[in-house]
């Protein structure tokens, strides 16, 4: 097969088949947990209601006032038992419904622990794919195949997968993910970093909202052009 980079992008529109593969992140990139993670917070007195509703602020604050620990357990209740809780961005419906109505194949490719460092034994590998059958769907079915969905317990499985699947495209909330000496050269980056987190980066695509993502992906399936 030729190398991503100089690979033209075969669309057939309500088809099942498309030469386009886009490789995304799962949590912090599809899922937002700024609302569960205040709210969680909150009500178990971590937290003062005054400080931002945002997952970054409340980790930030926690290890400011020496609650790493509690931080640590917080993280494994909410990816376990309040998962249902969290929503989807903005955005990320709408473009998995594009994605399938335009025969782009999109995966799923997480690394995340399949229980908690701390707490509670929840399984998050389960509560995750939970979320994706009840989120992930419209009136068409589900918005992801399946076996298109894969969780891993570290960061070099992940990347290794982006480079078996001959990605086009990856889409991931971690820079370190991005820049990592193992990720594949022919896949184009794209940082999703909706609070403006992170300076820019040499060759990767910073975007703040998945229209945004949409729009770079359609620019791509015009041109015919990956990497």
């Amino acid at each position: 097969m030729l190398p991503v980079r100089f690979r033209k992008f075969w669309v057939a529109k309500g088809t099942n088949v498309g030469t386009m593969r886009i490789g995304l992140d799962f949590d912090n990139t599809i899922v937002s947990y700024d609302h569960v993670f205040h709210m969680v917070a909150v009500d178990h007195g971590l937290i003062d209601p005054a400080v931002p509703a945002s997952k970054v602020a409340i980790r930030d604050h926690m290890r400011r006032t020496g609650n790493e620990d509690a931080w640590t357990e917080l993280q494994g209740y909410v990816y376990g038992k309040r998962m249902a809780d969290a929503s989807a961005f903005p955005g990320v419906v709408e473009f998995l419904r594009h994605a399938r109505d335009s025969a782009i194949t999109v995966y799923i490719i997480s690394h995340k622990t399949r229980y908690p460092f701390a707490g509670p034994r929840y399984d998050l590998h389960q509560a995750a794919e939970a979320w994706i059958e009840s989120t992930l769907v419209d009136e068409g079915g589900a918005l992801i195949c399946r076996d298109n969905i894969s969780f891993y317990e570290g960061k070099d499985e992940k990347i290794s997968r982006v480079g078996a699947l001959e990605c086009d495209v990856f889409v991931d909330d971690l820079p370190e993910i991005l820049t990592a000496p193992g990720f594949p050269d022919g896949t184009r980056r794209i940082l999703f970093d909706p609070d403006r987190y992170h300076a820019p980066l040499p060759g990767i695509q910073s975007i703040v909202h998945w229209k945004d993502i949409r729009s770079h992906i359609t620019v791509m399936e015009r041109r015919g052009l990956g990497g």
